[in-house]
């Protein structure tokens, strides 16, 4: 079914509001947006595309997304020996903090990432002779 123009507007003003003082979209805000347009006759498919089409356009960043394109690379990095490296976390840390523009603290995405290793079995390479405990000091 298509969108009407009128329903969309109205959508993107409201995703315009939710943003207005951050650029950043959580997954609390995106819930949000997704009632409002089943409110207003938009499906909850139709939605999420309109608020993909939004955040690309005006340069938005989405949690959800950010957080799946984190994950990908972690498991990229785990593929080849089922471990993550220092470096390798950090530079999905890197990519995790670029994606959500800055807008959640390092110590908070430290912890998506572990949580998102110990749920999918992806185990950190840490000590060693000379190596340090990195991924077992993030809490």
């Amino acid at each position: 079914m298509a969108v009407s123009d009128d329903a969309k507007r109205q959508l993107v003003d409201h995703i315009m509001l939710q943003v207005f003082d951050d650029r950043y979209i959580d997954r609390t805000e995106e819930k949000k947006i997704l009632e409002e347009g089943v409110k207003i006759g938009i499906s909850v498919a139709e939605g999420q595309a309109i608020i993909q089409q939004v955040a690309s356009e005006k340069g938005l960043a989405l949690e959800r997304e950010a957080e799946g394109r984190a994950k990908e690379m972690l498991e990229r990095f785990s593929s080849n020996d089922g471990k993550v490296d220092k470096k390798e976390f950090e530079d999905t840390l890197a990519l995790f903090k670029s994606a959500t523009k800055g807008k959640l603290p390092e110590p908070e995405l430290k912890k998506r990432l572990k949580k998102m290793m110990e749920d999918n079995g992806w185990k950190a390479k840490e000590g060693g002779l000379f190596g340090s405990k990195w991924y077992s000091a993030i809490s």
